[in-house]
């Protein structure tokens, strides 16, 4: 009599795959990662902008004194040239913006007539006399203005100006990140970007090897047509306007430079500038300042950012727009430069979009 065979082992079916679980678990410790290290966004988004922008220059200098040797170099020039110049010109302007808040504080308390300047412009005087006496001059004007943009009183604002130092720290903090982080980029970067080209070639094959070039040649573009212009127009026209007698020169520059991200906001700045100056009785130095402007610009435009990025950066002023008023609000004033790149490099992954949308065969 034969014993009785065992009956045939059953395998259960796993509840979830092998792989569905590597992928959960990878989403779980990517989300992980995000929350915990989130604060560290901005000075890695910020060192990876500047390391690609200037990586030319770095890969010219390695070659002659070392990765080590280059990257230390890159990071002292970035702070010597791009960082000590804005620290120092950010507190300048903080400077006259304390002057401008206690000025609109006094005007609020006690009111103040029109200027001269204005109540003489021609065929508009009038009406910005009644203008300035109905929102700004009549006590309790600025404050009711303040409240209705901000929700804050004008007491709270001028508190928050006065106690500007104490965000000092934070953002000297997140320069310290961007340096250290910019060192390693500059030291390692070959590394790091072969690790990418294997991992995108898995994600995206077919793809990233085009996308690989276009996103590098879009922040070097951006950076160098956009953002390193507009520092420098902002610094051109601001010794302008000290060199006119406009009253704070860096104030206005620093605004001049931030205007200049946009399309037309340079010339739209030096124009009201000038004619400030005309109508306040310095009309040689208003005109000397349109015409100093003008002459920038075209030399700007038509020389210099051709020769730098082969061209003008095309980028709507929609998208530029929401580029810079996103990036302040959510990066704060690294935002002003983070989020016009982040901006272009959605249209540009967008325009090679439609390139290979064109390429398809027409539906039959």
């Amino acid at each position: 009599m034969t014993p009785p065979q065992p009956a045939p082992r059953t395998h259960l079916r796993p509840l979830v795959a092998d792989i569905s679980a590597a992928r959960w678990l990878l989403l779980g410790i990517l989300a992980a990662s995000l929350y915990f290290f989130h604060g560290f966004l901005i000075p890695v988004l910020a060192a990876t902008i500047i390391a690609v922008a200037s990586w030319g220059i770095r890969d010219r200098l390695a070659h002659r004194m070392g990765r080590t040797g280059a990257a230390s170099l890159m990071v002292v020039a970035i702070l010597g040239i791009l960082i000590v110049p804005l620290a120092l010109a950010l507190s300048y302007a903080a400077a006259e913006i304390r002057i401008w808040v206690l000025w609109a504080t006094e005007v609020n308390q006690q009111g103040a007539a029109t200027p001269a300047w204005i109540a003489t412009i021609p065929a508009a005087g009038d009406w910005l006399d009644r203008q300035w006496l109905t929102h700004i001059g009549r006590p309790g004007a600025i404050g009711e203005i303040v409240q209705a943009v901000s929700g804050s009183n004008i007491g709270t604002v001028y508190r928050g100006v006065l106690t500007v130092g104490s965000h000092a720290f934070h953002l000297a903090l997140n320069t310290l990140f961007t340096l250290v982080t910019l060192f390693v980029f500059y030291r390692d970067g070959e590394r790091i970007v072969a690790q990418l080209d294997r991992v995108g070639g898995r994600i995206l094959p077919g793809r990233w090897s085009h996308m690989s070039r276009v996103v590098p040649a879009t922040i070097s573009a951006t950076v160098t047509g956009m953002t390193l212009i507009a520092i420098g127009e902002g610094v051109i026209l601001g010794i302008a306007y000290w060199l006119a007698g406009v009253p704070s020169p860096v104030v206005f520059g620093v605004i001049t430079g931030f205007m200049a991200l946009i399309p037309g906001g340079a010339p739209l700045s030096f124009t009201l500038i000038s004619a400030y100056l005309v109508f306040s009785g310095s009309a040689f130095a208003g005109a000397a300042l349109f015409v100093w402007g003008s002459v920038e610009l075209f030399i700007v435009d038509k020389t210099i950012r051709p020769v730098l990025v082969g061209g003008p950066v095309k980028l709507p002023f929609l998208t530029t727009f929401f580029g810079l008023i996103g990036g302040v609000k959510t990066m704060g004033l690294i935002g002003l430069f983070i989020g016009p790149v982040l901006m272009a490099l959605l249209m540009a992954i967008w325009r090679e979009w439609q390139r290979d949308a064109d390429d398809l065969p027409p539906a039959a």
